[in-house]
């Protein structure tokens, strides 16, 4: 999802140390436009995004993921953030000069458009075809034939 809104607060970073190792989480405030504003609170996990280049009042295009979790019966939703830059900024390169894979949060290529799509004509379908004609039932014939002798 993208989000293009007012940045009003940044929250100072939690860190804290996991199985996995230490862990960073850094959560900031955006105000929406319109006739009711709304305050969106998004955070950042680890390293991706450095939130001390912003500052409150900038505009600021977020592309996030919504995720709900549900613990004792309760359902918890965050919005964790992958990509931020100021709103209306230049886009990335798609793809560095060395032509290796993309660097993260770059937008990827997209195909040329060259025009509306064409569609194939289809073959003309007959008017109207006749019912196959009626197959005898084999078990009516066999039950015609009473030749043998056998009791089924």
């Amino acid at each position: 999802m993208q989000l293009t809104a007012k940045l009003e607060q940044i929250l100072p970073a939690v860190t804290g140390q996991g199985a996995n190792g230490e862990w960073r989480r850094q959560e900031f405030i955006l105000e929406t436009d319109g006739q009711y504003p709304k305050k969106v609170c998004i955070m950042v996990w680890g390293d991706r995004i450095n939130l001390s280049q912003f500052t409150p009042g900038t505009m600021l295009t977020v592309d996030f993921d919504l995720e709900s979790r549900e613990n004792n019966g309760r359902w918890y939703t965050s919005a964790r953030a992958w990509k931020v830059e100021v709103a209306g900024s230049a886009p990335q390169q798609a793809a560095p000069a060395y032509g290796g894979a993309p660097s993260y949060g770059a937008p990827q290529p997209t195909a040329p458009v060259y025009g509306a799509p064409q569609v194939a004509p289809q073959p003309a379908a007959p008017a109207y075809t006749a019912p196959a004609a009626p197959q005898a039932d084999p078990l009516a014939a066999a039950a015609a034939d009473s030749s043998d002798d056998l009791p089924f």
